[in-house]
């Protein structure tokens, strides 16, 4: 078994935790997890029982683990993992343009409706007023 990996990165506001590790020759798997905050959200597994009696079989799992670990970071800050509902609501959510404009109108609604030049006793009785008619 050949020792693992272990890098944190910081993407999109969250610190990922990324480990990658050597199941060794009787269970031959090199694993990638990704985690947030404890809990493993992605995972990639390579199997290499086919170069298990191959020379220098250490050097060329610690090579394929090398390369597993910066796939697997280097896909993360590129993306290739926001579509996991894990990650997905990990993530800051963010609001499209569309979607701002419609808070912004909200807002504006909602302060004008809150803003008078009545007194607080016209507004109470005028809702004073309203609800009598109601019933």
């Amino acid at each position: 078994m050949i020792p693992g990996f272990n890098h944190n990165l910081k993407y999109k506001d969250i610190v990922f935790h990324i480990q990658t590790e050597d199941s060794g020759v009787t269970n031959p798997h090199i694993i990638t997890h990704i985690f947030i905050g404890g809990n493993i959200v992605a995972t990639k597994k390579t199997n290499y029982d086919d170069i298990i009696k191959a020379d220098r079989m250490e050097d060329v799992v610690r090579e394929i683990m090398e390369d597993q670990h910066k796939e697997v970071m280097r896909g993360l800050l590129q993306g290739a993992y926001d579509d996991n509902p894990l990650i997905q609501s990990a993530l800051p959510q963010t609001l499209t343009l569309e979607q701002m404009k419609k808070e912004e109108q909200r807002a504006e609604q909602f302060e004008a409706d809150l803003l008078s030049d009545k007194s607080l006793d016209e507004v109470i009785l005028d809702y004073l007023v309203d609800e009598s008619e109601k019933k």
